[in-house]
């Protein structure tokens, strides 16, 4: 017997099943469920799993919401500890005036007490390639390698303004840059002049004033010149070291730095900064100076981490929706209002049911296709055309040139839409205890006909490794139980069977599996 159900197909089905549970009811105006989306907005009852919530966009409960604490100064750890020393000896061996400040997210999170792993150093009196040469001396002078040590150049579409210096020291790699400042075009996010600036300078160009933060490992202490980023980081606020709307102008992919950094540590969007966001000027420059490669990149990560439906919903809520995940020009059918929010509400189904079924279930790869296969449902059936009047997805579209992902990842969420058309049948038999008759029901109905309702989840739950797991029985010891002289499709669909109950019965043994078989079997043949 061979099955070829990919393991996100069967995670997204059960994420269709959520809905099932009992209900809290909203009801607002969106689009019909499952089918064209159509040109006139329809209410339609939404419901959402009464389980409980894990979600962003709804309050925390107690069980999820977290109280960060932010620590007084900044522990070391021993690698870091040894990492700094080396930095410092090699600014006493040439006697070095140059003050080094890590920079950024790695004083962030050290002072809410997480591990971090990305150490950027900033300069205030020379290149990071100057300073580089210089500890690679030093290293050598006292035998020992440097290791990895290379220049990464200039890439704008990637973040890189500047060339940055990076070496592997205890197998950890530092990235060394000079302190800024910077100025920018009216159409572009790349700096028009750069130049040496102050350590005060270089807080204030940052997107946030939680990352404005500077550890000065030459006097061992947090610096924050721009007065308000420890503040801002125990109050839990995300906002702008300067006005939100220029900030956002010189740079608009800060706006969505600013959506991701607030789901994740569950912080609060400054109003200003709200007001600012949504706002057409800063969407205009969104759409014009961002590519589309770090949109995607900044949707990624959201998607990816822990709070992705309290993102989507920033998304949402400040009108970005349809800037970030971008249209093609003409399209069918026509888009109703509210299916921004039909998307958030999808995906929020699928993002409890990931905590329901705990995230170890799933590997990250499957995670994100599944939330992204959630997030676009509402769009399933809604098509453009593109040369020679072929008919592509709009789906296909928003990955592969709004968001620039792989064709593989458009290729895979398609895929699932396409399933959970199929697997819709399958709704009605979980939902009852009642049996069907074999005249009424598909392949997937009499795959598990013959199992107890208890263990139907159990058997949905295992299909995401259906593939890899061994038959309990051949099609030989169906033909024995059976008294069968020949293969044929009775021995397929009693396989089929054979499996739905291996699934739902992960321990059984094969013995158990024929006893299991010979049983239902008699009660078909009374029954007929």
């Amino acid at each position: 017997m061979k099955f070829t159900l990919k393991t996100a197909t069967s995670h997204f089905f059960l994420t269709r099943f959520s809905l099932l549970r009992t209900p809290t009811v909203t009801t607002i105006p969106l689009p019909l469920l499952n089918y064209p989306l159509p040109t006139r907005t329809t209410t339609t009852t939404i419901s959402t799993p009464s389980f409980p919530i894990y979600c962003a966009c709804a309050p925390m409960s107690i069980a999820t919401q977290h109280i960060l604490q932010v620590r007084d100064k900044i522990e070391l750890s021993d690698i870091e500890r040894r990492i700094f020393d080396r930095l410092l000896a090699t600014l006493r061996h040439f006697n070095l005036q140059t003050q080094l400040r890590v920079a950024g997210g790695w004083v962030r999170d050290k002072l809410l007490g997480k591990d971090c792993y990305d150490i950027d150093i900033a300069l205030d009196n020379m290149m990071g390639t100057e300073f580089v040469d210089k500890v690679r001396e030093y290293l050598l002078s006292i035998g020992e390698d440097a290791q990895g040590v290379c220049v990464i150049e200039s890439n704008p579409d990637q973040s890189k303004h500047l060339e940055t210096a990076r070496m592997n020291l205890f197998d950890m790699w530092i990235d060394f840059v000079n302190l800024r400042s910077e100025e920018y075009t009216e159409n572009s996010r790349i700096p028009s002049k750069q130049s040496f600036g102050t350590p005060e300078e270089d807080a204030y160009r940052r997107d946030l004033t939680i990352n404005s933060l500077f550890y000065n490992i030459n006097t061992g202490s947090v610096e924050d010149f721009t007065k308000r980023g420890i503040s801002d980081l125990k109050s839990g606020r995300i906002v702008t070291p300067l006005p939100p709307k220029a900030t956002f102008l010189d740079d608009p992919l800060r706006v969505l730095r600013a959506i991701r950094f607030g789901a994740r540590f569950e912080f609060t969007l400054d109003e200003d900064l709200k007001v600012a966001a949504a706002c057409g000027d800063v969407k205009d420059a969104l759409a014009a100076k961002i590519s589309r490669e770090r949109i995607g990149t900044e949707v990624d990560l959201m998607i990816s981490g822990n709070q992705p439906v309290k993102a989507m919903t920033y998304i949402c809520d400040l009108t970005l929706f349809w800037t970030v995940f971008n249209l093609p020009p003409e399209f069918e059918p026509t888009i109703s209002d509210g299916c921004e929010r039909l998307c958030i509400a999808y995906l929020d189904t699928a993002w409890n049911l990931v905590h329901l079924l705990k995230e170890s279930t799933f590997t990250d790869e499957e995670r994100r296709l599944s939330l992204f296969a959630a997030l676009f449902l509402p769009l399933k059936n809604t098509t453009y055309q593109v040369k020679k009047a072929k008919v592509v997805p709009v789906v296909n579209y928003i990955i592969r040139d709004s968001l620039k992902r792989k064709s593989k990842d458009a290729e895979m969420v398609l895929d699932l839409h396409r399933a959970s058309q199929k697997f819709l049948s399958l709704i009605p038999c979980l939902a009852s205890n009642e049996g069907l008759q074999s005249d009424d029901i598909d392949w997937m109905r009499r795959l598990i006909n013959d199992v107890s309702a208890a263990s139907r989840v159990r058997v949905l739950t295992g299909l995401n490794k259906v593939w890899e797991v061994k038959p309990l029985i051949s099609g030989k010891d169906v033909m024995n139980v059976l008294q069968l002289k020949g293969g044929g499709p009775l021995v397929k669909e009693w396989l089929e069977k054979s499996m739905a109950w291996q699934l739902a019965n992960p321990s059984g043994t094969s013995e158990e599996c024929i006893d299991w078989l010979r049983e239902a079997n008699s009660k078909r043949v009374k029954l007929e």
